[in-house]
């Protein structure tokens, strides 16, 4: 097939399985990209306890990237921030030694950071957090190779705007011009993938549906709990930088009451053990300490399947163009 995501990222397929911080792994991102698609690295990919030493979390990366490649001949990603901060030069380095191709860059931009990722030969998939015609235009003219289009149905931290991934997509494809646009949110199977190509994007970025496959790492508790749940069973709070969705559990519906009792963002964030409840909740399983973020998707996933499985199932929806 021609489709302008599949030849940037030189895959098969234009879907990329979406970093997904602590949950990814070798066997996730690699099975990802044998699939056709592909694979990224989150932040934290691959360990069980968190670091702040910048040596340390560079070290791991590596580790991690090279288990990638151990297992894969295809291209794959890592996620980076996209803002020059004391991160990214490590990170940048760690990605020009071990030749990873792709970036996928998130949250706010500087013109330096992707300078120095083009200057290096990596391509640029940008996802700003909060999707705008401004950002996206401003993205472009950084030399964005591929920018994501995130409604708010996404899972982890939702945009700030409530703007639905049907609303968002078409808005981001013609701020974008000439650059491709992939969509992100809800997005789990053959029809959503086809309304979303129908409205102008190019390819798909899939979170959910990853988290839920045999190789993610994602804690066997966590992931029968989102089969026998929908999404209207997800529960939703203030916290910084917005908001943030989670199945129901003890600590999620804490996190709901302070909200409703109107605590500040800051306290709730602070209640919920900030990134760290992610881990707590969704790879150790613990929803008394941490939280279980789902995009709204969830609905349309009734058992756990191969990555290479849900893969074929996302790309029975991208349309074939001779």
């Amino acid at each position: 097939m021609t489709n302008r995501v599949a030849e940037i990222l030189k895959v098969e397929k234009p879907i990329i399985q979406a970093p997904l911080f602590w949950l990814t792994d070798d066997k996730l991102v690699a099975a990802a990209s044998n699939a056709g698609g592909l694979g990224t690295l989150g932040f934290n990919a691959g360990q069980t306890e968190m670091t702040r030493s910048i040596d340390v979390t560079m070290d791991r990366t590596r580790a991690e990237i090279q288990k990638v490649k151990a297992l894969t001949n295809k291209p794959f990603g890592l996620n980076i921030l996209a803002i020059d901060d004391d991160f990214f030069e490590p990170t940048l380095q760690v990605m020009i030694d071990e030749k990873v191709p792709v970036a996928v860059a998130a949250g706010d931009f500087t013109q330096a950071a992707f300078d120095k990722l083009k200057a290096a030969g990596i391509t640029i998939v940008y996802r700003p957090l909060n999707p705008s015609v401004e950002i996206t235009k401003r993205a472009v003219a950084a030399g964005a190779d591929i920018i994501v289009a995130t409604g708010f149905d996404e899972g982890g931290t939702v945009p700030d705007k409530v703007i639905g991934t049907l609303s968002v997509t078409p808005m981001i494809v013609d701020a974008a011009g000439d650059v491709p646009v992939m969509a992100a949110g809800g997005i789990v199977d053959a029809r959503t993938a086809k309304a979303v190509f129908d409205l102008g994007a190019e390819g798909l970025y899939v979170g959910t549906a990853f988290m839920m496959s045999e190789e993610s790492r994602m804690a066997d508790n966590i992931k029968q709990q989102a089969l026998d749940e929908d999404a209207d069973d997800l529960v939703m709070y203030r916290t910084e930088p917005a908001y943030y969705r989670s199945l129901p559990g003890e600590l999620p519906n804490k996190l709901v009451q302070m909200d409703n009792d109107s605590a500040s963002r800051e306290e709730i964030y602070k209640a919920s053990n900030a990134f760290d409840g992610m881990r707590l909740g969704m790879l150790v399983g613990d929803l008394t300490q941490g939280y279980a973020s789902f995009g709204l998707g969830i609905s349309q996933i009734n058992k756990i399947e191969s990555v290479a499985t849900i893969m074929d199932r996302l790309y029975a929806g991208v349309p074939v163009e001779n």
